[in-house]
């Protein structure tokens, strides 16, 4: 059976209001957790990027039972990958284990801050690579001194480490990235349910190893008011991972978007209280081989209601498929 998760969408509420929605999920009877690791929403109307960092640290000490994830962390420009083992290892300690730390090669939205340019795809996912590595050998214990490529690393230890590491996920979209992720992750990250994806990932040492997918829905009883909200909130969606990745800032979102309808949206994403619109985009997943999906709620202000309509039919719907 597949494992639904929940999504802890950081740009869409603030820090409490997420540590919140995450203890409620736990209570509802999620199987595990998510959480988006931004410094800007794709959209003003989301309104929302606080520090997901803190807020997993918040959300270890509310919860008891519910796995974390990172969905994802780019280790590679905001993020040394050396600060990313040492943070990773501190949550897998005051989780008790529940932890797991997904990694991806980044988008533009975020990681212009620090100023260190956006290089090309390929160069990215080299420096992920590379990242991949750093946390690896970190986790391994001792000290660490790499002159890399892209990153140097000098006398590096993580001090306080928990007896196992935290699983590592690594995102997907193409060829390069399934290479890297079979090499080198304990589970594959995706946001489509492409099974030629996790054919990849088999191809290069990933068969046998989880799999998550995501799943955005705009759950509401008034189905009008849930494909609105959608189209408001969600329409960059559409615009597929080769763009999403190198616009830097939401009006580059607003204005790649400007044709998208609420048809259109409501065409991608299951929106109202349909429940069986939302097993057919489940079941979806689960033919292309995923073990494991991560369900997004659209629109901060609807979290609670959609976790009470999960608790008391979604989730049983789903179980019984």
């Amino acid at each position: 059976m597949m494992n639904i998760g929940y999504t802890m969408m950081t740009e869409q509420a603030g820090p409490r209001e997420l540590v919140e929605h995450v203890v409620a999920a736990e209570n509802a009877g999620f199987d595990f957790s998510v959480v988006s690791d931004h410094s800007f929403p794709w959209l003003e109307e989301q309104g929302h990027a606080p520090y997901a960092w803190s807020v997993l640290g918040a959300a270890a000490q509310a919860t008891s039972r519910i796995p974390l994830t990172t969905f994802v962390t780019c280790p590679t420009f905001r993020y040394h990958p050396a600060v990313i083992a040492q943070k990773a290892a501190t949550l897998q300690l005051l989780s008790d284990g529940r932890f797991r730390l997904g990694l991806g090669s980044g988008e533009n939205l975020n990681e212009h801050i620090v100023g260190a340019g956006w290089p090309s795809a390929g160069v990215r996912l080299d420096m992920l690579e590379e990242a991949v590595l750093i946390i690896r050998e970190l986790f391994d214990g001792g000290y660490v001194t790499r002159r890399g490529r892209h990153f140097q690393v000098e006398n590096a230890r993580i001090w306080d480490l928990p007896d196992t590491p935290p699983p590592l996920g690594i995102a997907v979209s193409g060829p390069r990235s399934c290479e890297i992720a079979g090499r080198h992750a304990d589970l594959l990250i995706a946001t489509e349910p492409e099974a030629g994806l996790l054919d990849a990932f088999d191809r290069h040492g990933g068969a046998g190893k989880p799999r998550i997918g995501q799943l955005p829905l705009s759950y509401d009883t008034d189905r009008d008011a849930a494909v609105a909200r959608a189209h408001e909130q969600f329409r960059w969606s559409l615009g597929g991972w080769r763009l999403n990745a190198e616009l830097p800032l939401p009006a580059g979102f607003d204005q790649a978007t400007e044709h998208v309808r609420p048809e259109d949206v409501a065409a991608a994403i299951p929106c109202g209280d349909d429940t069986d619109a939302v097993l057919k985009a489940v079941r979806a997943y689960e033919e292309a081989g995923f073990t494991d999906l991560a369900l997004v709620q659209i629109g901060g202000s609807r979290q609670l209601p959609f976790i009470r309509w999960a608790e008391s039919t979604l989730l049983p719907a789903l179980r019984e498929q």
